[in-house]
């Protein structure tokens, strides 16, 4: 019995390596854009005020969100069909490819209005990617993992992610260290994007040696018509609503603290670049080392303690967070105010995955995680930047705060009324 169990630990954590690291890479080469688009945005844009031109490549940036859901159908219906490896490793190379068109787009000045074009379409096809990559890389760690630890398991879904956000930032402070801010405006952008197509080929190596879950073997031979599609997800209304009310509180919150933050703190907090990086990256070190303690957590308590602390922390403390944030003079301080917004934000991103998973039989369960979740995140996450910054822009900064906080109130009424999924689950059945 003991060696089973060891043996059983060993292909858990080699599902739990093979299946993140392509995820990293996918999620590196998502937030690069986001991390390098002080230093770009005047590359595809006329010259402008600096606001005007980050809300530029902040649009561009919701509308890679509206290619998410696209993906998590398409991808979502593959690896329902097809096979969780196979959709995994064909959103990869998908995101390889729009990086390197990235990297490769002259400016502005070059070709005009068709860099700007280009680079919507480049977005484009990485929202694709990562609209699929998302439902797919939940449903294989929740499947992957013993029911008395997928929470733990699924949790380094996150990690990854969050681990995407801080290699991108990891690198753009060597090149703040080592190129100037001429150089790094000029051409020292295109080098993370470079960098991230050469990943995403690594990970696509890595990604063909993965095992198949045994939930999708044990369903192979069921009738394609039963597997991944729209018309099968819509025999679950109720977890569909799950899904979606669950995420808008926790996309927004998660997206205004990582990806939008280190704009806030040059734009309103008027920090440096450099010092605005530094607290961003050691912020959300800190939230990815957070994430296997609230997954193992929710193995013990269950999943809703957590979401309600989120949702009850969250509507109460953001205003004041984020009101704080705006007026401190200090980097301690702001570092420790962003570190307390993305601790509450923890009780949510942490097992999110896994309460979607659990939510879906294994026929429909990657596209039900990923298609739900990519149309709210399109809407609410992808627009947090833009929204945020139009506020700014038009003298109304203080009703993104509000803004957030009812989304969040919205969501905690969700987790308070939905069942526990840690104890039914449909990964049990």
């Amino acid at each position: 019995m003991n060696q089973q169990k060891e043996r059983v630990s060993g292909k858990q954590l080699k599902a739990i390596i093979s299946g993140s690291i392509g995820n990293l890479v996918e999620w590196y080469d998502w937030y690069a854009y986001s991390a390098f688009a002080l230093y770009f945005s005047h590359s595809f844009f006329p010259e402008s005020n600096a606001t005007a031109q980050l809300m530029n490549t902040a649009g561009i940036f919701a509308v890679g969100f509206l290619m998410r859901p696209i993906g998590g159908w398409l991808f979502g219906s593959i690896a329902d069909k097809l096979g969780r490896k196979r959709a995994m490793t064909l959103s990869v190379l998908v995101m390889s490819f729009g990086s390197m068109l990235i990297a490769i787009t002259p400016t502005y000045h070059s070709i005009g209005i068709a860099a700007p074009i280009i680079l919507l379409i480049a977005r484009m096809i990485q929202g694709l990617s990562v609209g699929g990559e998302y439902g797919v890389s939940a449903t294989y760690l929740s499947e992957m993992a013993t029911p008395n630890r997928r929470g733990f398991y699924a949790s380094f879904q996150y990690v990854t992610l969050i681990g995407g956000q801080l290699i991108a930032l990891g690198i753009q402070l060597l090149l703040q260290r080592f190129l100037s801010e001429s150089d790094l405006e000029s051409w020292g952008w295109r080098l993370p994007f470079i960098f991230g197509a050469m990943l995403s080929l690594v990970a696509l190596y890595l990604r063909k040696s993965m095992e198949e879950t045994s939930a999708f073997d044990a369903h192979r031979a069921e009738k394609a018509s039963r597997k991944g599609t729209l018309r099968a997800l819509l025999k679950h209304p109720r977890a569909v609503l799950i899904v979606i009310g669950l995420t808008l509180g926790g996309t927004l919150a998660f997206y205004t603290y990582t990806t939008y933050m280190q704009k806030f703190l040059v734009n309103t907090v008027h920090l440096s670049k450099g010092t605005s990086t530094l607290i961003s990256f050691f912020s959300l070190l800190i939230f990815a080392c957070l994430q296997p303690f609230f997954g193992a957590l929710s193995d013990k308590i269950g999943r809703k303690p957590l979401l309600i602390g989120f949702g009850i922390l969250g509507t109460l403390f953001t205003v004041p967070l984020l009101t704080s944030l705006s007026h401190t003079t200090s980097v301690w301080t702001a570092f420790f105010l962003l570190l307390a917004a993305l601790i509450i934000v923890s009780g949510y991103t942490s097992i999110n995955a896994v309460v979607k998973a659990e939510l879906f039989p294994t026929e429909i369960r990657a596209l039900g995680v990923g298609f739900p979740y990519a149309i709210t995140v399109a809407i609410f996450g992808g627009s947090a930047e833009y929204v945020a910054l139009w506020l700014k822009d038009s003298g109304h900064e203080t009703w993104f705060y509000w803004y957030i906080t009812g989304c969040i109130m919205i969501s905690l009424l969700v987790y308070v009324l939905m069942r526990e999924t840690k104890t039914h689950s449909e990964m049990d059945e």
